[in-house]
């Protein structure tokens, strides 16, 4: 699984972060998401799904590899 965010596309809503702070985070000046993890553990890969369903500007790209 390989995960890609479009920080012009992101509104900075926090979506993914409360979702799985171990693959998002936020920048301190704008809120914009920020990738700490391109490729998530087994573990985190759900939840990693589920925030790119949930991010309401598509920002998050997932694919599977």
């Amino acid at each position: 699984m390989r995960v890609s965010v479009d920080q012009h596309k992101c509104i900075a809503s926090g979506q993914c972060v409360l979702r799985v702070p171990e693959v998002f985070d936020q920048r301190e000046e704008d809120g914009i998401v920020v990738l700490l993890n391109d490729n998530p553990p087994a573990e985190l890969r759900e939840a990693a799904s589920q925030a790119a369903a949930i991010c309401p500007a598509w920002a998050i790209t997932v694919t599977e590899s």
